[in-house]
């Protein structure tokens, strides 16, 4: 069994936003985060040794309120679709604070595992850093990524300078994702033993 969650903003009403920060450049907020989670089931691999999710298998959740509540909700639908008979249980998240708290709370014996995709984001706002907007991160970054040599990668990308203290800033914070994350960031690991590592599905059903 597989469970993912995520948050996107969606339009609302002035009135709904009224004392809530956002992100434009006044403070003001134009959108409230709407949280979206689904459970779905890995059924074999496909042709290509890839895991196979069940296409029939997933459903989705969504509610814009608090990540506490969410996680009961997530918690939830699990349930109801038979987290308690699953062998495995694999939580894909983007390895936000919040959502580390759930799985913490509702799934603390599941694989938690964070998208590579969002990892790979990551690695690329670190080479933008030192490198400009249009610069990518080095294959060998990408290949320690890839087998999740996390401790190694932050070593690596760590002995290069920023230009400034803002981007040197920006960079520890890049960085700290990476350390804060690295246990579940084990992609080898994880491929070995033939687990998606992308949040797809869930992406897929934001992006709606």
């Amino acid at each position: 069994m597989y469970i993912s969650f995520d948050g996107t903003g969606v339009p609302v009403r002035k009135s709904e936003l009224r004392g809530r920060r956002g992100k434009q450049a006044d403070g003001s907020a134009r959108t409230r985060e709407a949280k979206l989670g689904c459970v779905f089931t890995q059924v074999g691999l496909d042709k290509e040794g890839y895991p196979q999710r069940d296409p029939n298998s997933t459903t989705y959740v969504a509610a814009i309120e608090s990540s506490a509540l969410f996680g009961w909700r997530m918690y939830a639908e699990a349930l109801r679709r038979g987290l308690e008979q699953a062998k495995t249980v694999v939580v894909l998240t983007d390895g936000a604070r919040y959502n580390h708290t759930i799985v913490q709370t509702h799934f603390p014996e599941a694989v938690p595992i964070v998208d590579l995709f969002h990892a790979y984001e990551h690695l690329t706002a670190l080479a933008q850093i030192l490198w400009g907007q249009e610069a990518k991160g080095p294959k060998a970054w990408r290949d320690l990524l890839e087998a999740g040599d996390i401790g190694r990668l932050v070593r690596k990308v760590g002995k290069h300078q920023p230009a400034s203290a803002k981007s040197k800033k920006s960079m520890l914070k890049q960085l700290s994702y990476f350390a804060s994350n690295a246990p579940q960031m084990r992609y080898a690991e994880y491929r070995e033993k033939k687990f998606f590592v992308g949040s797809g599905v869930v992406e897929a059903g934001c992006a709606r």
